[in-house]
């Protein structure tokens, strides 16, 4: 690699704290924002079905001068998406502008949610866990769209109990290729709705979903088990995620080839008197995976966390990736040296890093980086499946 590679590379930290920082807070602050004023003041139905329709006509006008020529595609720009890679493929596509953001009910009674594909987990438990509820799988990070989890895929510490996300969907709305709206469900629609999770867009645009929701607690009672060879961890992995009547939650974060800590958890209101409580969404708190690690060495905890922070625990570091990206730079190192960056409370989200990712970055995380996969084995809604 050449020279300035390695300085852009090197240095990149310098943009990222004086610019990308700001813009994610400035971001983050209106889209909380705006998201509260929609659920608490928009949510009429009419507007919803403008939407919609500004979608079918854009869908039309491919028909009538695109079909054939182009395919399409959403108009969202590649570096909005949750992943490593940047798609290029928007530029030769016809683009249509799916700008469906809001949450556009909540039916406590049927126990479901409805909202729109551009929706994010974070914006989700925002509105929801004030009123007491829940979806049953939130997958870690705030930026991840309920679009992008059913089209895709989305697992998560509860995946034991309930599957993946699109396992929770009980409806889906969709524009097809004729610009036409369906609705898709286990009784209309039947086929349609068994193939839109894992389409990744190939079957139409999503236009609303119907999520089920669950009774949400205040904190989760979190406990860390380390363990010290690879069977050990297999072992409990196994036991604590077959104990469904015990443990909502089961995550293993693996350090090395032989040790890693096993993270159980189940939702209460009232913390245990010997589990101290750890407002981990803190701007100034470590890293978790930083914070799990010293279980290590520590041996055996537990402590209460407030379900949110919960929630949400590996947005701040992206799991571990912003160590990975960003290694060694002091904007990013935790413990005592966070509070230099106390100003801007918080890191920079991930769409923001994709957008200025330069190339020599790109090369860096294509050959030294390795992507997660996931295998999720049969579960039914009392039985056990394992995530690895």
């Amino acid at each position: 690699m050449v020279h300035w590679q390695h300085l852009v590379i090197k240095y990149r930290w310098v943009f990222v704290l004086i610019f990308l920082v700001p813009a994610s807070i400035v971001s983050r602050l209106y889209s909380t924002i705006r998201s509260w004023l929609v659920f608490q003041l928009l949510r009429n139905p009419s507007l919803h079905s403008r939407r919609v329709s500004h979608v079918q006509r854009q869908v039309r006008e491919w028909n009538s001068k695109g079909r054939g020529k182009q395919l399409m595609c959403t108009a969202r720009p590649g570096w909005q998406a949750m992943s490593i890679k940047v798609g290029r493929y928007k530029s030769t596509h016809w683009n249509i502008d799916v700008d469906l953001h809001h949450v556009l009910e909540v039916d406590e009674s049927k126990r479901l949610v409805r909202v729109e594909p551009m929706v994010t987990m974070g914006q989700l438990t925002a509105t929801l866990n004030p009123l007491g509820w829940t979806v049953p799988v939130v997958p870690e990070l705030d930026d991840l769209t309920v679009g992008g989890l059913i089209m895709g895929c989305g697992v998560e510490t509860s995946s034991h109990i309930y599957g993946l996300f699109q396992n929770t969907c009980v409806a889906y709305d969709l524009v097809l290729a004729d610009g036409s709206v369906v609705h898709a469900s286990k009784n209309e629609n039947t086929e349609l709705y068994q193939a839109i999770p894992w389409s990744h867009g190939t079957l139409g645009f999503l236009v609303a979903a119907e999520i089920s929701i669950i009774p949400a607690k205040t904190y989760v009672h979190v406990n860390y088990i380390p363990a010290h060879s690879r069977q050990e961890m297999l072992e409990t992995f196994e036991k604590e995620a077959k104990a469904v009547a015990v443990n909502q939650f089961v995550e293993c974060l693996v350090f090395s080839k032989t040790t890693g800590v096993i993270i159980t958890g189940k939702m209460t209101d009232t913390p245990a008197a010997e589990a101290r409580v750890n407002q981990i969404g803190r701007f100034w708190k470590p890293w978790f995976y930083k914070h799990v690690e010293q279980f290590l060495t520590t041996g055996p905890g537990e402590e209460c966390i407030p379900l949110r922070d919960y929630y949400h625990r590996h947005s701040k570091s992206i799991f571990w990736e912003i160590q990975v990206a960003h290694n060694k730079h002091w904007v990013y190192i935790q413990s005592r040296r966070y509070w230099y960056s106390i100003l801007f409370l918080g890191v920079s989200s991930t769409a923001h890093c994709s957008v200025c990712k330069q190339p020599s970055v790109s090369v860096c995380t294509r050959l030294d980086h390795a992507a997660q996969n996931i295998t999720i084995e049969g579960f039914t809604d009392s039985s056990t499946s394992s995530a690895i």
